[in-house]
């Protein structure tokens, strides 16, 4: 790291006053850490970084090799858009490194920096774009919403998008481009857009929205939530994943010859996706809720299959616009917004890395809607379905060299017994549906 950087940002944050900065790192299920230093601290943090207990942490090292580093990463500096106690507070993202100082290779951070690398050795730059959607509540217990509108209705006086707004506008205050924000199907849920970016920082983007979303809520008194599906009924809560590869500034998805102005570098890539989805499904709608989304009847993606325009296929090829060509992308759209993003655009771009290493052929695209066909129709066009439930993502996971390579054995082998953990705890209990349907029967 260049001591003239870490010198740039100690000046800023001088210069801004801050007192305090936010250390922050995810654990493997992509929860946010923190730890707080002071202003005097940041240089000696930035230039040898900060020990703590990594067996302490969910997926991270076993108790006799504990001792881990967050070494804080000087691009990603923050200054907080609300003070807390009247302070100014920075926020910077950290790499967790060995005491010997090498990469530590269940940080998710350094999981994602692996497969960008791979994707640098072959020429491409990795870039995101992702649109997540989450539903305000009254509070964390209930499921009250705050609003009954619909899909991009436009309210007068109403609570929720009045916190929407406050949320983009705190979110640009961090540097995050929007591109736009709207109400989505459910009553009271919403979806903010970012701008398209390279794939290590739009992981980033992605956790300071997620705490930006729930701590304007919680300003406001209400409750802000990521869960795929909170309310019975209603439309889950997806994260469409756009998503490019580029070699310089050219879009390599972009072929001005290829149908749907797809090169092959694309189709290759789209089809790693379709042939690798099942497999990396449990890293990207990583809990048991998850699979309560990805159902017929929501809008959910349920089918393998990809398709020009049809929003029922798994893999979405949104409509070429002429002069538009770096916007040529593929729409992944299964991941839910609770996953990790580390881990989970680690895994799309390994799926599609591999289509392109290995020259996966594209099947046809899928023009009618998907749901409407029986399974003969499905079965005699070879499309197949997403895992139904968690227990048949782990299967799909569990006999997968690919996502074992993308993730790396300690990533992979953790995340295996947290999920079988988290099913077998599911599968046990009784259910407030079981009591109503089967307690006065049986």
């Amino acid at each position: 790291m260049p001591k003239e950087l870490r010198e740039d940002v100690v000046r800023t944050v001088k210069d801004q006053k801050v007192e305090f900065i936010h250390l922050w790192f995810t654990d493997v299920l992509g929860f946010l850490k923190s730890f707080t230093i002071d202003i005097e601290e940041l240089e000696m943090a930035m230039a040898e970084g900060m020990g703590f207990d990594g067996s302490s942490i969910l997926g991270f090292a076993r108790i006799q090799e504990s001792d881990m580093i967050a070494l804080p990463d000087p691009t990603t500096l923050q200054i907080l858009p609300w003070r807390t106690g009247g302070q100014l507070v920075a926020t910077m993202f950290c790499d967790i490194v060995s005491p010997d100082g090498a990469p530590y290779e269940a940080d998710p951070r350094y999981v994602l920096k692996r497969q960008l690398k791979r994707a640098a050795d072959m020429g491409f730059t990795f870039f995101i774009g992702p649109e997540l959607e989450y539903y305000y509540l009254k509070d964390d217990h209930s499921t009250e919403v705050l609003d009954h509108a619909t899909y991009f209705d436009q309210t007068t006086r109403d609570l929720s998008i009045d916190l929407r707004k406050d949320t983009v506008r705190a979110l640009k205050r961090f540097g995050i481009q929007v591109e736009y924000s709207h109400h989505e199907v459910g009553p009271s849920q919403h979806e903010i857009d970012l701008r398209y970016c390279e794939a290590l920082k739009m992981a980033d983007n992605v956790m300071t929205y997620r705490l930006v979303v729930k701590e304007v809520a919680q300003l406001a008194g209400v409750y802000a939530t990521f869960m795929p599906k909170p309310i019975f009924g209603e439309a889950g809560s997806g994260m469409h994943v756009h998503q490019s590869l580029f070699k310089g500034d050219s879009n390599a998805f972009y072929d001005a010859d290829g149908e749907y102005h797809l090169s092959d570098i694309a189709r290759s890539y789209m089809a790693g996706l379709l042939v690798h989805a099942r497999e990396i499904c449990a890293v990207t709608n990583q809990w048991v809720n998850s699979y309560k989304r990805l159902v017929s009847g929501y809008e959910a993606p349920v089918y393998v299959c990809w398709a020009n325009r049809n929003r029922s296929a798994l893999v979405r090829v949104p409509m070429y616009k002429p002069g538009k060509e770096k916007a040529t992308r593929l729409e992944l759209r299964s991941p839910d917004p609770a996953c990790n993003p580390y881990l989970a655009f680690a895994v799309m771009l390994a799926a599609g890395l591999e289509g392109i290493e290995k020259g996966y052929k594209l099947p046809e695209p899928v023009t009618d809607n998907i749901y409407e066909m029986s399974d003969a129709q499905r079965e005699r066009l070879g499309i197949g379905s997403l895992p139904g439930d968690l227990a048949e993502a782990i299967t799909c996971m569990e006999g997968s060299d690919m996502l074992r390579r993308a993730l790396g054995d300690q990533v992979f082998e953790w995340f295996l017994i947290n999920k079988k953990n988290e099913w077998n705890s599911y599968r046990s209990r009784v259910t407030p549906y079981e009591l109503e349907e089967y307690l006065p029967l049986l």
